[in-house]
């Protein structure tokens, strides 16, 4: 019982406050809202039943690590034909957050969310390879080591899938420019 309250407060203090990191990640790799609750739970369970085996490092790495791997086992078992657009409810609340801030002005408020949805348009057409390092760079900001850790390929992969990923982030932006 002891050894169980130990994990408890472990997992507590290790992978909690990650899990919006977690949730971030799943939502960008796997774009269906109900999905992603289910993988993150699913990681989360893992992390738990794993937690005493987890020596002392970086539990954000760690568990995105699980959730990776939980988010391509189920698009493997999707078949892939699950892609759904992002439910980004948590987004637009926080967006209109800002609008009621006396900041911004309407016309600035609209430029910004005509680019934030141009953004998200642009990573989502993005191999999941690609938009994975990206997300976890740009959004989860990941140093190049922990994203090496968390979809294990060695450090030149992320930084080559980053630079190609940026470079086709670009040009999708520039074709929905036109």
């Amino acid at each position: 019982m002891k050894a169980r309250n130990e994990d408890t407060k472990r997992f507590e203090q290790l992978i909690l406050p990650h899990l919006n990191a977690g949730h971030n990640l799943a939502r960008w790799l796997l774009r269906d809202a109900t999905a992603v609750q289910d993988v993150v739970q699913e990681s989360s369970l893992r992390a738990f039943a794993a937690i005493g085996r987890f020596a002392d490092g970086n539990a954000r790495a760690w568990f995105l690590t699980i959730v990776r791997h939980q988010c391509y086992s189920w698009l493997k078992q999707s078949g892939g034909k699950h892609y759904v657009d992002i439910d980004d409810e948590a987004a637009m609340q926080e967006q209109d957050k800002l609008a009621l801030s006396h900041v911004e002005t309407p016309e600035l408020l609209a430029a910004r969310m005509q680019n934030a949805a141009a953004m998200q348009i642009a990573l989502e057409v993005l191999p999941v390879p690609f938009r994975e390092v990206i997300i976890l760079k740009e959004l989860e900001e990941l140093s190049y080591k922990e994203i090496a850790v968390v979809t294990g390929v060695p450090i030149g992969t992320v930084m080559s899938r980053l630079a190609r990923g940026r470079e086709m982030l670009k040009k999708e932006l520039l074709r929905n420019d036109q």
